[in-house]
């Protein structure tokens, strides 16, 4: 049909054009308080999993502070003695796997990264490579359905019928697997750090996994686990091997469960776990566990709650807003299934996730407050690998993270526009996060960090709408800045090749923003992350102050009072606790920290020896040896 008229048709046009307009013009205010949740931001969200392929100045460029290099389900059966290792997504054949080479070689090409490698906990490990599969002469080594057979030792494929995933003749794992008590597995840290080991700084070493995906070893290591052990028993395993840890290291961070995914969370195989009458989730279960062995022991078994998250999404929109699974208490999560049995039946009425928070609830209620246990998420995936998307829901995932003081975050999957996220993030973000809530959250973020002084800030506006431009007012508080121009570094439009080379080629795009009256206005496009990068009129404030926290104890050897100076420069409370050599705690009292003043401790009756000085507070963790001498 034709129009009534050109006339009309040109209205019509112009109608709808305005309407376009007006809807890509859609008002986002973010209130920015630079006074309000400051949080200080652990480097070690910035990791990842698995090797070094690259030169170490692209890691570095990056901005690469951790990395989780244990290997997941190859971590399990490792042999540190042999370096072997059984391959449980191959046949169970056992390879060479050198764990000190490679800790060797970071030391020396990445000195001031963190690595994270694994204890293992199942009791056996790879002993010998002499019963492999022969993987080569059967099919020259390609992929097939049944590289999950058990035939190392002897065994015998199955290529017919539906059940692939069972070898027709399981090998025996006594033939290439041996006895690992809990003595083995934790040598390995006299091998590395002890006055006859190989040398290594254990300062760079300090979180080890307990194992990895204990939850499904009867379907991952199945050669020597074909019936899922009983979560008492486990606990008990972990427990022993964690209190053998800390009196070897009592520095380390012992990072666990390790738990698989959204399901494991809350069950631990087909158990239903009651205590006294009262049925515990898994999580629970295992943090009561922790705390009632370090009220008993006085040994901390925990000191970073651990979890891996492949998020469910059945649209790009939804994985555009899989960050709130962790904290947002509204956020009803698509993938929730085994929170339906949270409390012991099956209970579909909720799919409100918000599982770090309620780590953090259970860790309160039987921990107590101030109980210095963090988070860590040390397996995750974006969900869709289109560069774009990954790039926004990774960042915006960095951004949740650094807000909530998550105290490592390593991604297993790793896509186009990631590394360009990482190194916005990580090299232009200062280290303290402050409030900013937005005015449409869930569609634009904003996560605006500061350095101590608070003089310097950066706001990283994220636009997760994947079809508009958004315009954002940001209203500054708790910060001066001039009227001026301030530098914008923008990533958008990104392509489906790699464009994050280094430091100084990558794929931001410089701009600028004019800030008046300590507000400013920025259009962003669609799935973008702009940073704006502030600084404010306030000067005259020391360098040093910027620095990473160093803690001082003096004297040392000490008789009566101990003193304990860090510069934090934030008053807050803070715990103080002393350990012993054996890990066991000894002292431990929450002292009111005034920014500047040294605090003092009385350990007139500690007998004459080593000890440990733990300080902690929401913006440093820091630890120093100390002797008494009488």
């Amino acid at each position: 049909m034709k129009p009534k008229s050109i006339k009309h048709y040109h209205l019509a046009l112009l109608l709808f054009c305005l309407a376009i307009t007006t809807i890509q013009a859609q008002d986002v205010t973010v209130t920015v308080n630079a006074t309000l949740n400051k949080k200080a931001i652990s480097p070690y969200i910035y990791g990842r999993n698995e090797s070094f392929d690259k030169p170490a100045t692209f890691y570095k460029d990056a901005g690469l502070r951790f990395a989780r290099m244990n290997g997941g389900n190859n971590a399990t059966k490792y042999n540190w003695r042999k370096k072997i290792g059984s391959h449980p997504d191959w046949y169970n054949n056992v390879y060479p796997n050198n764990w000190d080479k490679t800790s060797k070689d970071v030391t020396t090409s990445h000195p001031k990264m963190q690595v994270m490698w694994a204890f293992q906990l199942i009791g056996r490990v790879a002993s010998s490579t002499a019963h492999n599969f022969n993987d080569w002469g059967y099919n020259q080594s390609q992929w097939w359905e049944g590289v999950h057979q058990n035939l190392a030792g002897g065994g015998t494929p199955n290529t017919t019928g539906t059940n692939k995933g069972k070898a027709a003749k399981a090998g025996n794992p006594d033939l290439y697997t041996e006895v690992w008590p809990a003595d083995s597995t934790v040598g390995i840290l006299d091998h590395w750090f002890g006055p006859k080991g190989i040398g290594l700084n254990k300062n760079q070493f300090l979180y080890w996994n307990m194992d990895n995906e204990a939850d499904v070893w009867n379907g991952t290591h199945d050669d020597v686990m074909p019936t899922l052990i009983s979560a008492s028993k486990f606990m008990d395993n972990y427990i022993e091997v964690a209190k053998k840890a800390r009196a070897l290291f009592p520095e380390i961070k012992i990072c666990g469960p390790v738990t698989t995914s959204e399901w494991q969370w809350f069950k631990w195989g087909e158990e239903s776990i009651r205590i006294n009458g009262k049925y515990y989730c898994w999580f629970e279960y295992f943090i009561k566990r922790c705390a009632d062995e370090e009220k008993a022991s006085g040994v901390r078994v925990l000191d970073v709650f651990d979890i891996h998250h492949y998020p469910y999404a059945p649209t790009d929109n939804d994985a555009l807003q899989n960050h709130r699974i962790f904290y947002d208490r509204n956020y009803n999560y698509p993938g929730a299934n085994g929170l339906n049995t949270i409390n012991g039946g099956w209970d579909t009425s909720s799919k409100k996730e918000y599982i770090f928070q309620r780590i953090n609830d259970w860790l309160a209620t039987h921990f107590g407050a101030n109980h210095g246990i963090t988070l860590g998420l040390s397996e995750w995936s974006p969900g869709p690998n289109e560069p774009n998307l990954a790039s926004v829901i990774y960042g915006t995932h960095l951004g949740t993270f650094a807000n909530n003081g998550v105290e490592y975050f390593t991604p297993w999957n790793w896509f186009t526009g990631m590394w360009e996220s990482l190194h916005l993030y990580s090299r232009y973000a200062k280290k303290y996060s402050v409030s900013s809530p937005s005015s449409l959250e869930n569609t634009v973020s904003a996560y605006t960090t500061v350095n101590e002084a608070a003089d310097s800030m950066t706001v990283i506006i994220v636009n997760r709408d994947m079809n508009l431009a958004r315009k954002v007012t940001v209203n500054l508080a708790g910060f001066t800045a001039p009227d001026a121009s301030f530098k914008t570094l923008q990533l958008a439009s990104l392509p489906s090749t790699e464009t994050f080379k280094s430091h100084t080629s990558n794929a931001l795009k410089a701009g600028s923003v004019a800030v008046s009256s300590n507000s400013f206005t920025i259009t962003v496009p669609r799935l973008s992350t702009t940073a704006v990068i502030l600084k404010s009129t306030v000067t005259g404030i020391s360098e040093f102050r910027d620095k990473s926290p160093e803690l001082l104890i003096f004297p040392n050897p000490v008789d009566d009072m101990l003193n304990i100076s860090f510069n934090s420069h934030i008053a807050e409370p803070t715990e103080i606790v002393v350990y012993d050599m054996m890990g066991r705690k000894i002292k431990n009292s929450i002292m009111s920290f005034d920014g500047h003043s040294p605090l003092s401790v009385d350990v007139s009756s500690f007998i004459q020896g080593v000890y440990i000085l733990s300080v902690k507070n929401n913006h440093c963790s820091l630890t120093k040896r100390f002797s008494v001498g009488k």
